[in-house]
Parts: C-alpha cells; structure tokens; sequence
C-alpha cells in the first residue's frame, strides 16, 4: 500500500531573525537526525528527530539512486502514522514547556517542513527557521569572522588578563562577572577546558562548530549590552582540541594587558584546588584520575627532561599513596611545585619577552578588580 504523502498549508510560517533568538536564547526543535545532532547544533536546541540515524541512512540512499520523488515516499512509509504519533508528541510536549520554541532541520526544507505540518494538523502552530540549521550557522560564522572591524568600530577594547600558571586568572574572571559593567569573557569555560596540558575535564569538550557557535552567540549578546570593555584570559589560540581562527585571535590578544601577581604558595594552593582536589571529583576513581594525570604528563615529558620527569613522576606516586593511604592531598603540593617553578614559570617568561606587551596594570586579585571598576 502507497503511504500518503504530507499536504502542507501555503501560511506555514517561517523566520530567518537570528540575532533575536540569540538574545531571547530562544528554544528550538532540532529534527536532524543524531548523527547530525552530535556534530553540531545549537546550546537552546533539543534533539527531537523526525527520522532516526538508520532510517535517515535509508532515505539518503534511496535519494542518490532513485531521486527526491521516491526518497519522500520512502520517508512517509518509515515513519507511518505508528512510528510517527510519539515524535509528534514529543515536539507537543515541548511546545507546551516552551510556549516560544522554534522548528529546524538542516536546510529548513522537507523534513522541518513536515514536522511543521504535522503539528498543525494536531493543532499545533510552530515557526520554522527559513534556510535551517546551515542559515543560522552561517549567520554565527559571519558575525565571528566580523568581530575585529565591529568590535573595533564600536569602540571596544579587549582587555587581556595575564598571570602565571595557578595565579587565579579563571577565578578572577569568575568574580568579575558579579562585579557590574564588567564583561568578561571565559573562553576556558566555552572550550570546556583548562587551558594545559592537564586541563581535560573527563566529560569530553565540545566540537568545534558548537565551540564556535557557543562564542559567537556569546560576542553577539556583549555587543548587544553595549559595554566597551571585553576582559579575557591570556589564552593561546588553541584550547585543547578546539581553536580560535587567527584573524578574531589577533585581535583578542591586541588589547592592554593586566598582570594578576599571586604568590607561589597561593598559587599552589590554587593548583591543587583545581586540578587535584576539583578534578578528582569528575573521575568514578581516584585511578582513573591517576591514569590521566600520568597520559598528561607523558605529553609533555620530552619537555621537561629525563631527570625532571622522573622526579616529578616519584613525587606524584608519592603523593598518590599517601592520599589513598591517609586521605590527605597535601602531599600533591610538592610534585605542583617543581613543574610550576621549574616548567610553567620559565616558560612563561620566555613568552613575556618574546611578545613584549605592555603591562596596563599589575597587581593582586583584589586590587585588579578595584582597578577595573574604576
């Protein structure tokens, strides 16, 4: 039996506004499959597929060998009137929580025009984004690959936080987003990511199409709250496995830098913090913390020496034992203390001298954020 093929309303409706659904962080319906889903999308959508992966896969195919006419029809006899009553429930269920959602698939063509359609006929109104999923990334990456002229012409200025390793930078920054006309912006936390060699969470960061539609969404909403101020970390371009393009890199970094002093038992206090006591609470395991501690540190062994390496390995286990023994992390402050004195800091140095910037202010944390709300 010939499935029936969807009739569609000529009034069903569309939009292409953005830049508002960016600032309302609008909810959206995201009926892609998956596959597409986990490639890419967007932090308001909700994976709710008209197809599933393997029933998509068969409309592709069908499409390349028989063409558009048959793959639709195919569609409809995948997803029959049994298969496809629980998703149009759960695009209703939505609706109902979010009054003000929006509808999308790839190109905003048939799929998202069918599960429009479908709801109407259920009684349900829903707009769809005209062009789709590619339509609103491409508006993110136009906007991204804007930011340097925009900023530039709106007269903002990106102010860079710089400070050695364990200095407090990303706490510093998490306190200037409660201090008022203050903007900061934590590319860590979009990147999902510490900055370093050991900065992987053991929850995996996102790709780089979400890291680069998250940022843009992010410089979007600052240039709409019109601050003139932008204050970032001193990042390097790439952050674990996602990255900033070079020209929107060079124009972060172009901005006076604000050097955040703290003293090393601070900063090993801060150290342990985040990277032992925080970190380990991630892992189903102190062993599995242990493993990727020890994977990290094989990264930058060639770096460190022979000799280091070793003695920075003896004082990890050392510490390890005596957490697992006696459940103290005191133990950890030593191995944190030679590779920030005799890795991180050096290194440091050499890039302080190598890019010669000038220092706007420098000071300790407190006296930073007194300066800035100047």
């Amino acid at each position: 039996m010939t499935p029936s093929l969807t009739r569609f309303d000529a009034d069903l409706p569309q939009t292409d506004d953005f830049k508002s659904i960016v600032l309302n962080n609008t909810p959206l319906i995201d009926v892609r499959a998956p596959v597409e889903f986990t490639q890419g999308a967007f932090s308001s959508a909700n994976n709710l597929p008209l197809m599933d992966d393997e029933e998509r896969q068969k409309v592709g195919l069908c499409y390349k060998q028989h063409g558009n006419e048959a793959a639709v029809k195919l569609g409809h006899k995948l997803v029959n009137e049994t298969i496809r009553t629980p998703r149009i429930q759960s695009w209703a269920e939505f609706m109902d929580h979010h009054p003000d959602a929006l509808l999308y698939c790839f190109r905003g063509g048939m799929r998202s025009k069918i599960a429009q359609q479908w709801l109407q006929d259920n009684g349900r109104r829903i707009v769809r984004l005209r062009g789709g999923y590619k339509a609103f990334r491409r508006y993110l990456i136009d906007f991204l690959e804007s930011v340097p002229d925009v900023f530039t012409a709106a007269g903002i200025q990106p102010i860079v936080l710089a400070g050695r390793t364990g200095s407090g930078k990303t706490q510093l920054l998490k306190q200037l987003l409660k201090a008022p006309d203050l903007n900061p912006l934590d590319l860590e936390a979009l990147a999902h990511h510490r900055g370093s060699a050991f900065g992987r969470h053991a929850t995996p960061q996102p790709t780089q199409i979400n890291f680069e539609n998250n940022l843009s969404m992010t410089l979007i909403r600052f240039l709409e709250n019109q601050a003139k101020r932008l204050i970032l970390e001193d990042e390097g371009r790439n952050i674990g496995t996602v990255n900033l393009s070079k020209p929107l890199f060079d124009f972060l970094k172009s901005g006076q830098r604000i050097l955040l002093e703290t003293p090393l038992e601070e900063r090993i206090t801060i150290t342990l913090d985040e990277y032992v006591i925080q970190a380990q609470r991630e892992y189903r395991s102190i062993e599995d913390w242990q493993t990727f501690m020890l994977t990290a540190l094989q990264r930058i062994q060639r770096r460190l020496g022979g000799e280091r390496y070793q003695r920075v390995l003896q004082q990890f286990d050392a510490a390890l034992q005596q957490q697992i023994t006696h459940g103290v992390t005191e133990g950890h402050r030593g191995w944190i203390e030679t590779l920030l004195v005799e890795y991180y800091d050096p290194m440091y140095d050499y890039q302080m001298q190598k890019r010669q910037h000038k220092v706007a202010f420098s000071g300790s944390m407190q006296e930073i954020l007194e300066f800035l709300q100047k």
